[in-house]
């Protein structure tokens, strides 16, 4: 069998989309933003995901671990 007409180029480098939009700071109470990077289950997805640069993902990570605290995501769905 013949895989190779499934397969997507996967050499494109996805760009952060922090650094593109020039975001400094992530903001913990945009909502709407962190649950881009989140999936339906509540976890955080992977850097290769979305493209995140390592800085960002570290910041990202911790905005959506001080959202789940103050309740503005849940931690986990139902």
């Amino acid at each position: 069998m013949n895989y190779k007409n499934n397969t997507v180029a996967k050499n494109e480098k996805k760009s952060c989309f922090f650094c593109e939009s020039k975001m400094n700071k992530i903001d913990f109470k945009d909502a709407y933003l962190i649950r881009r990077f989140m999936n339906s289950q509540g976890k955080i997805y992977p850097p290769k995901r979305h493209g995140t640069c390592s800085r960002h993902q570290r910041t990202l990570s911790n905005a959506i671990k001080k959202a789940r605290v103050m309740a503005l995501v849940p931690f986990v769905a139902k």
